[in-house]
């Protein structure tokens, strides 16, 4: 692993604007963790917390505002930074043709990783994919690619991690190795960042947790002084978000129905 500089903040966001067209994706979002920081980012649907993760690793430019990792500017220092940072995102960066072995091979030849053969092995082994280290990534269900994905990530021991949903198509097995994984990683003092709809998950992972909403950061707080039995309902006051009713069930008739607004409707 990269030995980091020393500052007081690990990740520095500052203003950050993002917009697409007419779209403002964020509005002068300010995130400030120290190095061993696990943060818990949690929002509903379009709250914009892809398009963080992905400005903060500079996959994405923002409009403004800045953003300095480990005392690189995201904007000039790229090749520094995915030195030492690790990111699973919704897009898996692996390439279908190759096998799981040969994209893991790629990636830590690009990371210049030492005794990449042995390291290959034992990642194929910690995700769960003996069986299939030789077999094309076309051929992978959704979770095997994300497990796959998750070795991609961490093949060149990164210090920070940049995780956007990383439990999506993971069966419970996976989950639960995933989950341990992650807390091994917070206690060897690695600075992570998740995404999750899952609140209970999040908050038992990680030390602080925060609440993005349209695009502004409404909430953060140390784990430490949340009440975690009643943040679901903070969560859903914060955002506005309402659980879907439970309905009895329709009853059809055989004459009549008709469509109308989105859902169908019957006569009495």
């Amino acid at each position: 692993m990269v030995e980091l500089q020393k500052q007081e903040y690990i990740i520095e966001a500052r203003g950050l604007v993002k917009k697409f067209g007419f779209k403002t994706a964020l509005r002068k979002v300010d995130l400030f963790l120290k190095k061993g920081d696990c943060l818990a980012l949690f929002g509903p649907n379009g709250a914009g917390k892809t398009t963080l993760i992905q400005t903060l690793c500079s996959l994405m430019r923002p409009t403004s505002g800045e953003v300095v990792i480990a005392g690189f500017d995201t904007r000039y220092d790229r090749e520094a930074l995915h030195k030492i940072i690790g990111v699973i995102a919704h897009d898996t960066f692996l390439y279908n043709n190759l096998t799981a072995s040969e994209n893991l091979n790629f990636y830590g030849r690009m990371y210049h990783v030492t005794r990449l053969n042995e390291k290959i092995k034992e990642l194929i082994n910690l995700v769960g994919l003996n069986a299939y280290i030789n077999d094309q990534v076309q051929t992978f269900s959704r979770g095997m690619q994300q497990r796959l994905s998750v070795a991609r990530a961490i093949i060149h021991d990164p210090a920070i991690l940049f995780l956007d949903e990383p439990y999506t198509g993971l069966d419970q097995q996976g989950i639960e190795d995933l989950k341990q994984l992650l807390m091994k990683f917070r206690n060897q003092g690695k600075t992570i960042i998740l995404t999750s709809h899952n609140l209970s998950r999040g908050l038992e992972l990680c030390n602080q947790a925060a609440i993005l909403n349209a695009g502004v950061l409404i909430y953060q707080e140390d784990i430490a002084n949340i009440k975690k039995d009643d943040f679901k309902q903070l969560y859903l006051k914060l955002t506005g978000e309402k659980t879907w009713p439970v309905q009895a069930p329709l009853r059809a008739s055989s004459k009549n129905s008709r469509r109308s607004c989105g859902k169908i409707s019957y006569p009495n």
